[in-house]
């Protein structure tokens, strides 16, 4: 699906009579993916040579594209500056890849917490890309009085 294709997917949303941020249908992910040390070995932006000379994990490779295949959005989410774009993109062609978007510089140093009006789950890469499956954890959140 093309980014064309995948935009239309978007759904507007309207409430009390003012329009909102659209969103996708249900069942359709919008994956958010790192780069380096999740597609491929971890390469900091102080060593962009590597940038181009690094290899992709496999498994990711066919899980990411399986993904595209079944319809979901593929963004690659990266710390890797703006200055590093071509070559990225270069590598992510090189290796097939296919994805919507990219989106150049996330904050660097992890420990990410995401705060958003939509629903984010998150997923740690620990070394193996496989497709999801369903797990019981404890997550923080905001209070909502409901809390004991």
């Amino acid at each position: 699906m093309k980014r064309e294709e995948a935009d239309e997917l978007l759904h507007q949303k309207v409430e009390e009579g003012k329009h909102i941020s659209p969103v996708l249908p249900e069942g359709v992910k919008n994956y958010l993916i790192d780069i380096d040390g999740t597609i491929t070995e971890d390469v900091p932006n102080e060593e962009p040579e590597r940038m181009v000379t690094c290899a992709p994990y496999e498994d990711a490779k066919k899980t990411c594209n399986k993904w595209f295949e079944d319809g979901h959005m593929i963004c690659f989410f990266t710390s890797r500056i703006e200055e590093h774009r071509l070559v990225t993109e270069n590598w992510l062609k090189k290796y097939g890849f296919k994805y919507h978007t990219l989106l150049m510089g996330k904050p660097r140093g992890g420990n990410y917490h995401w705060i958003d009006n939509h629903l984010v789950k998150a997923t740690r890469y620990k070394g193996k890309f496989t497709d999801l499956v369903e797990k019981e954890v404890t997550i923080q959140v905001f209070d909502d009085g409901k809390n004991v």
